[in-house]
């Protein structure tokens, strides 16, 4: 089987920043997955020059355009090892084989009779770069920019975009995961639910030179979005290149939902135009946030993917990103967040795994693979999750639904620790009658960690090379670079020799907290009153809080996804929750909830608290409960709604 994942093209009016490290890193994940399963990938991503905003950018810096964007694609294909991305082909448009391409798709498109001439008023928005309808103006302005376009009326270059909006019509309904996930292909289902206009796809020399010149027409030079779109052709060598027969018919696009409309019209018209096959799938994914603020110059909360690398590793970046967005939602980055992540996921529950066994393994079988034990039945539990992890998993991964398939992954890894406090490896090795079992048990956490090194490649690579060096095996051993000979327990080989290695992840330490609007700097810390003074003003009633104090509080709806008891603590339960980012809070409520009976419930929690660590769990958030008594015990009832509603609904 053939995979061609693509990024988008990046504009090069910015540099690289959270977004357009997701959506790569994205890309990177799947085909490594696809990879690990044996396929043969093709993987590009590239920058995309041309265009009214690029000229613009140029002479504001007071260069050539040609000179701004070497400097600009440069720092994108810079990024890309900083964060382990390895693509196949990165493409530039201004490639002299990708005007080429165009001009070539042009002329056939216009002899066919599919672009004609004619005049055009309508509403321009240079930041998209496109006209708008008036459908699309929210308030009179771009919903993306914030700004009304500008009414431009001149004589340009059509494509009869038209004619094919019936068959991508049909196409979409006869494939339903054309476009995924499904709010998206409803979306486009909509927009194409009223009739299509013509697109215009050049743009006169009198006021853009900055672009490929039509190949019948020179005094006009290409729409930047039928110039940027043909790239996907192009870098696998259309029309006769070997790459392009051999990879078309499997093309999958990765994009942001902000360019859904030219990705999922403009582009499968374009190729209906041409006659080729549409592509296989388009993924749109959602916005990264930063504190809940859309990314923006202008209020400078720009994160850029080398400054998250020196700050928290590389590895780290990769697991969160994939961890924290659920695939086609718009998520919040904060440090607190991958922090949290990093001493949560990877440092206690992933690093701890593999120490505590690393150094059992050290310790009793002198660092080698135990026999799986002889005379020992084999342990069903822990064998029978991992398989059901990997199915699922194979299937998460396959779907684009990386979180869920990390959140499988961690279920397995939370088992393992378990089974590590149940079967007290330190217990069994004092008895020489048990000398069977210890071998067994620590057979099956080598097992655990050789499959967790297999499933954690794509996301992790540097990580699981690490654990196959600790476990004795070769970065290209199958057991662990090939997901169908890997995916089965019992091939680790007993005797191999083992590595001692440092910690994979290391703690950090928490960020400190911003200051909120009553603590900015400079502002004097409250004076701390006197018991005499308390005690008066809970008498007057000063004790209430006022209408501002109470909007700081950020109360939201929540929905359990998953429950677990929190290891040495009757009283403790580990919740996951969505609201609508996935969050772990820890709850006191084990002594009157069972885990399973929480899965699906919505709470309400408050999301703005500082996390803290409670047992070696970080908690990201409160849950809230009634307390009261029955029959003389005391009880606490979880709070919540009276009706369904989406998780992350604000409590106002």
């Amino acid at each position: 089987m053939t995979t061609y994942i693509t990024t988008p093209i990046y504009y090069v009016n910015a540099q690289p920043h959270l977004g357009h490290a997701y959506t790569t890193i994205v890309a990177d994940v799947y085909s490594r997955f696809r990879r690990l399963c044996g396929e043969d990938v093709r993987f590009q991503t590239g920058t995309d020059e041309h265009g009214d905003k690029i000229a613009e950018a140029a002479l504001k810096e007071q260069v050539s355009p040609a000179d701004y964007v070497d400097r600009i694609s440069a720092l994108y294909r810079e990024s890309w090892p900083l964060l382990h991305v390895i693509p196949d082909t990165f493409i530039r448009t201004t490639d002299a084989d990708h005007i080429k391409t165009v001009q070539r798709i042009l002329q056939q498109v216009y002899d066919q009779g599919d672009i004609y001439f004619g005049e055009y008023s309508g509403l321009y928005c240079k930041g998209c770069e496109r006209f708008l309808t008036e459908k699309e103006l929210v308030g009179g302005n771009c919903p993306d920019h914030q700004r009304p376009p500008e009414p431009i009326t001149e004589q340009n270059y059509f494509f009869r975009m038209s004619k094919y909006q019936q068959p991508l019509l049909d196409h979409i309904h006869a494939h339903p995961d054309f476009i995924t996930p499904e709010r998206y292909k409803n979306e486009v289902l909509s927009f194409l639910s009223e009739p299509l206009e013509d697109l215009c796809i050049s743009r006169p020399t009198s006021r853009l030179t900055w672009g490929i010149a039509l190949p019948f027409d020179p005094h006009f030079v290409t729409y930047v979005w039928f110039d940027a779109l043909i790239n996907y052709l192009t870098g696998i060598g259309y029309p006769d290149g070997e790459s392009f027969h051999k990879y078309w018919a499997a093309a999958e696009h990765v994009i942001a939902k902000d360019i859904l409309k030219p990705h999922a019209i403009y582009w499968p018209t374009m190729l209906l135009a041409m006659g080729l096959p549409l592509y296989q799938h388009l993924h749109v994914h959602g916005y990264w946030n930063v504190d809940e603020t859309k990314m923006s110059k202008s209020i400078g909360n720009v994160v850029r993917p080398a400054e998250l690398v020196a700050e928290y590793g590389v590895d780290t970046v990769r697991y969160f990103l994939m961890r924290e967005m659920s695939f086609g939602l718009d998520s919040s980055f904060t440090s607190a967040k991958i922090v949290a992540r990093k001493n949560s996921d990877l440092a206690n529950d992933l690093g701890n795994l593999f120490s505590r066994s690393m150094a059992m393994l050290e310790k009793y079988t002198d660092s080698q693979v135990p026999a799986p034990g002889a005379t020992e039945e084999p342990d069903e539990s822990l064998q029978q999750m991992a398989l059901q992890m990997l199915a699922q998993y194979h299937e998460d991964m396959g779907q684009f639904q990386f979180h869920r398939a990390l959140q499988g992954v961690w279920e397995l890894i939370s088992h393992a620790n378990k089974y590590i406090v149940v079967n007290e490896p330190w217990v069994l090795a004092k008895d020489p009658a048990r000398q069977d079992r210890l071998q067994a048990v620590l057979y099956n956490l080598v097992e655990c960690l050789r499959l967790l090194t297999l499933v954690l490649r794509p996301v992790m690579p540097q990580t699981s090379d690490k654990m196959a060096a600790g476990l004795g095996l070769n970065v290209d051993d199958p057991r662990i670079a090939n997901f169908p000979q890997g995916a089965l327990w019992g091939l680790s080989t007993a005797g191999t020799r083992l590595r001692i290695t440092t910690p994979l992840f290391p703690r950090m330490d928490k960020p400190e907290r911003e200051a909120g609007p009553a603590e900015a700097p400079g502002t004097p810390a409250p004076k701390t009153s006197s018991k005499k003074e308390k005690k008066k003003a809970a008498v007057a009633g000063i004790g209430v809080i006022g209408f501002s104090q109470f909007q700081q509080i950020d109360l939201r709806v929540a929905e359990v996804v998953h429950a677990e008891r929190v290891l040495k603590s009757d009283r403790l339960l580990k919740l996951t929750v969505k609201a609508p980012e996935e969050r772990t809070v820890v709850a006191g409520i084990a002594e009157y909830y069972a885990p399973e009976e929480l899965i699906g419930c919505q709470v309400l929690i408050v999301a703005n608290l500082q996390p803290v660590e409670i047992m070696g769990v970080q908690s990201q958030g409160m849950v809230l409960a009634a307390q009261t008594e029955v029959e003389g015990k005391k009880r606490l009832v979880l709070t919540t709604v009276s009706d369904l509603v989406p998780a992350g609904s604000k409590v106002a």
